[in-house]
């Protein structure tokens, strides 16, 4: 029995490391990657300063921000890592290489990313703001441990603040579970606020998603290269050519004669006539393949997604409405390590566990989207190589609420049938069945709304462009131009 109890705490021992191992691994990989992304658009004047102390301060907030955006990047692949796991384990079963991927390591991560995003949202990422803005006490010896004591003290009264407005809230809802929380500040009061935060994520996820599926038609079509029906494009070269030729002469000039003439506003021309003309060589050196094949088969490839998408979460309001079971919630194993490789998580096996784990990605990418095309946050936008800390700081701070948000934002909308794990599934309004079939009811309404918006106003404008109408004055309203005219221009030019 002695025997079998220490080979029996060695597995455990071995399977400890084993999973330390791969998860310091997996971070470090994330967070090199995440290094190249932050100093790919850092301004490089904030970090070559001449003064020494200003420098390391910019070098210990970038730090920050980077553990922040690669735990970021760990929560997002949270659900595609786990669902993937699982249906691994269910094709291998038997698997000698495959023994290092069990429930343990997939919860481990899920506790492990949900710590980091709460501390990096708490205390790491407003540390690096209020470290940056800091010079010290007044009458206190300059450098970096001056700074270092003024962002503590700061750090310490805004978290005093934000735990004293979460008290007062949950004293107005619940005045036993406010007496509570003063006694029991771990299981209650901390629960309480990772939901308040999780909440506002999961709603900003509400607000942005929509609008960013809408906007990846444009975003992808700007990538690729669009066919374009009736239009010669050698005269449009040759147009945009003798247009670029043209501004260069006058901008070139000296004679007397262009003297009085805008300087800005033909460069401004120049730019933009040089990028179309750009864009049309890219358009003619396109294979026929490229030009005619591959911006449709893209627009139908991220129109079916946003169909599914929508067509999943109608599937899931009417789950809602007859089994209590489609709520979110914790897979209910508090005491053992979840079961994987037991049965998949989608009626379709693995193909549909495939399509679950790319609509998480495309749902996330999509909320990315339409987080910096709001203008709320356009401003946020980061730019190489002239992005400013506080801007890098913001961008984090936004991006790991959308991220640790996201696995609940999935199992709310049934993306994917993944019980959460850890203290994700803790959220006190996750059972509340008004709330999630509001969430979804919206989703589902927004989604759609914004989608029959964007395919409409985009048929319009090709069909405005394919005619030649786009030339027409700006005083013509276009939208006044009957279909007789269209058919019309669109016949005499097939003529």
């Amino acid at each position: 029995m002695e025997g079998d109890d220490v080979t029996l705490r060695e597995q455990l021992f071995h399977d400890r490391v084993r999973e330390t191992i791969i998860c310091v691994l997996l971070f470090s990989s994330l967070y090199i990657l995440c290094y190249l992304v932050l100093t790919h658009y850092r301004r490089n004047a904030d970090f070559a300063t001449d003064n020494d102390e200003d420098a390391t301060v910019n070098k210990i907030a970038l730090w920050l921000c980077t553990f922040s955006l690669s735990v970021s990047v760990g929560a997002v692949l949270l659900l595609p890592i786990s669902i993937l796991s699982n249906e691994v384990l269910l094709s291998f079963p038997h698997s000698y290489y495959m023994q290092w991927l069990n429930g343990s390591l997939i919860h481990g991560l899920w506790n492990l990313v949900f710590l980091f995003s709460n501390l990096s949202l708490v205390f790491f990422l407003p540390f690096a703001y209020f470290f940056t803005e800091s010079e010290g006490f007044a009458g206190s010896k300059k450098g970096v441990m001056a700074r270092v004591y003024e962002t503590a003290v700061v750090l310490l009264l805004l978290t005093l603040l934000v735990l004293g407005m979460v008290w007062v809230a949950s004293a107005l809802l619940n005045d036993t579970s406010a007496r509570e929380s003063l006694y029991d500040l771990w299981e209650y009061y901390l629960p309480y606020l990772y939901s308040c935060i999780s909440l506002s994520g999961v709603l900003l996820l509400l607000l942005c998603t929509p609008l960013g599926l809408s906007r990846m038609f444009s975003v992808t079509g700007k990538l690729l290269v669009k066919p374009r029906l009736l239009e010669d494009l050698d005269d449009t070269m040759s147009c945009a050519m003798f247009e670029e030729a043209a501004l260069s002469r006058k901008l070139n000039t000296e004679t007397s004669c262009w003297i009085n003439v805008n300087v800005d506003v033909l460069k401004t021309q120049f730019l933009t006539i040089q990028a179309r003309r750009m864009a049309l060589e890219m358009r003619r050196r396109a294979s026929p393949w490229q030009r005619n094949l591959g911006y449709p088969f893209a627009m139908l490839l991220l129109l079916a997604l946003t169909v599914v998408c929508v067509l999943i979460v109608c599937f899931h309001v009417l789950e809602l409405l007859f089994d209590e079971t489609a709520l979110p919630r914790g897979m209910e194993v508090p005491l053992t390590d979840p079961l994987l490789g037991a049965a998949s998580f989608s009626m379709f096996g693995s193909l549909g566990a495939a399509v679950q784990v790319i609509l998480i990605l495309y749902l996330m990418l999509s909320s990315v989207v339409g987080f910096y095309s709001s203008p709320l946050f356009s401003n946020l936008l980061p730019r190489a190589q002239d992005t400013t800390l506080t801007q890098i700081i913001g961008n984090c701070v936004c991006l790991l609420v959308l991220s640790s948000a996201l696995p609940v934002f999935s199992r709310t909308l049934g993306i994917t049938g993944f019980d959460l794990l850890g203290d994700f599934g803790r959220y006190n309004w996750l059972g509340n069945f008004h709330i999630v079939f509001l969430y979804n009811v919206l989703f589902a309404g927004l989604t759609s709304a914004c989608l029959i918006n964007t395919l409409t106003w985009a048929v319009q404008r090709e069909l405005i462009r394919a005619f030649g109408l786009h030339k027409l004055p700006l005083t013509v309203s276009r939208s006044a131009i009957p279909l007789k005219l269209l058919l019309a221009n669109g016949l005499s030019k097939i003529q």
